[in-house]
């Protein structure tokens, strides 16, 4: 097979080349940024460099995947910092252009990576199923975005049959090597990855959090064997067991203070208002808010069987944070020139370090 992945160089697009590296497939790598291309996985690629949001991007996009196989399209704008480009044109323009080169081309089987986020709220303890409603969580941005790209995707197969879609909806997608990304993502430069899994660390959680997650490799398994059967439709993903706060607080290394979640996502606010922490509160609400799912489906259809329990997914994130883990792509990179001058320098600058999440 001939599969173009966007967003390539990003956790779920670096576990994907790893599960797809040992093949006979050619394997087109799409990203803003290309990553050392000697370095495994990225070496089992051919690589284009390209702003999916921009027309240049769309019209090189339309060539690069005329013969393809499948496209895998990965590519989205999660937590960007202030300087990169605007999320909505990454996300809304980025997909529509990768939809727009994929009827031109008539490419017959297109991956989306969409997300739990997509789905509105359920009841707190209720695993919903594929058919649950797709309308976000309103106060997320990430979470708009997604209920979004459902709906795109909607009208794409409606006046597109000729072209097989797949959604994947999975949790949070956490690994070792992803750990630079979310320490620029969860912490920034005002705090050092390494009190992470302290045992002294005070963590505010609400008693009703409850979380699921899971291993970027499972994901990228996932979508391996969506390839595989050629696989339409929608599909949840997430790693065995359901976190708790008081769970998430032992395996982040901390002592849970309990707190209500308005006093928290103030907290969290302020420290994004200022540019102490990245965070946006957004976040908090999505964690609140968005429903935990049921995997039958991907488990009996596709034959799924994840590896890694969600505990021991989160657990491996905590330990690629404090070993300062990464990979050779700049998503992934373990941030650089962390010390106390550019940690001091980063809070003197009193704005967000990020887009807004509103």
């Amino acid at each position: 097979m001939r599969i173009v992945i966007t967003g390539a160089t990003g956790n779920v697009g670096t576990a994907l080349l790893h599960a797809l590296e040992p093949g006979d497939d050619e394997l087109i790598g799409v990203a803003r940024r290309l990553p050392d291309t000697t370095a495994a996985p990225y070496r089992a690629a051919a690589w284009s460099a390209m702003d999916l949001g921009d027309d240049v991007g769309r019209a090189k996009l339309t060539d690069l995947v005329e013969g393809a196989d499948a496209v895998v399209h990965l590519a989205w704008a999660i937590s960007p910092e202030r300087g990169d480009p605007p999320m909505w044109r990454t996300n809304d323009h980025g997909t529509r252009n990768v939809l727009a080169a994929v009827a031109a081309a008539g490419v017959p089987h297109l991956v989306v990576m969409s997300s739990v986020a997509a789905y509105g709220p359920a009841p707190r303890w209720k695993k919903v199923t594929e058919d649950w409603p797709r309308e976000g969580i309103p106060t997320s941005a990430y979470s708009r975005g997604k209920a979004g790209l459902e709906a795109l995707l909607d009208r794409f197969e409606a006046t597109h049959p000729e072209t097989a879609v797949a959604r994947l909806r999975p949790c949070a997608i956490l690994q070792r090597r992803a750990a630079g990304e979310f320490e620029r993502w969860l912490l920034g430069p005002a705090v050092p990855a390494g009190v992470v899994g302290r045992r002294w660390l005070p963590l505010p959680l609400w008693t009703e959090l409850r979380a699921q997650a899971v291993h970027s490799a499972d994901v990228a398994e996932a979508i391996r064997l969506v390839l595989a059967r050629r696989f339409t439709g929608a599909v949840n993903l997430a790693a065995p067991g359901v976190l708790d706060a008081d769970a998430l607080a032992g395996l982040l290394g901390g002592l849970r203070v309990p707190a209500p979640r308005s006093l928290v996502r103030v907290a969290a606010h302020a420290a994004w208002r200022t540019g102490a922490l990245p965070l946006h509160p957004g976040w908090l609400d999505l964690a609140d808010g968005a429903p935990l799912v049921d995997t039958t489906l991907a488990e009996t259809t596709l034959g799924w069987k994840p590896e890694h329990d969600a505990a021991s997914v989160v657990a491996e994130l905590v330990a690629g944070l404090r070993s300062g883990e990464g990979a050779a792509s700049a998503p992934l990179a373990p941030p650089r020139g962390h010390d106390l001058l550019a940690r001091l320098r980063s809070l003197a600058r009193g704005r967000p370090s990020h887009q807004s999440q509103s």
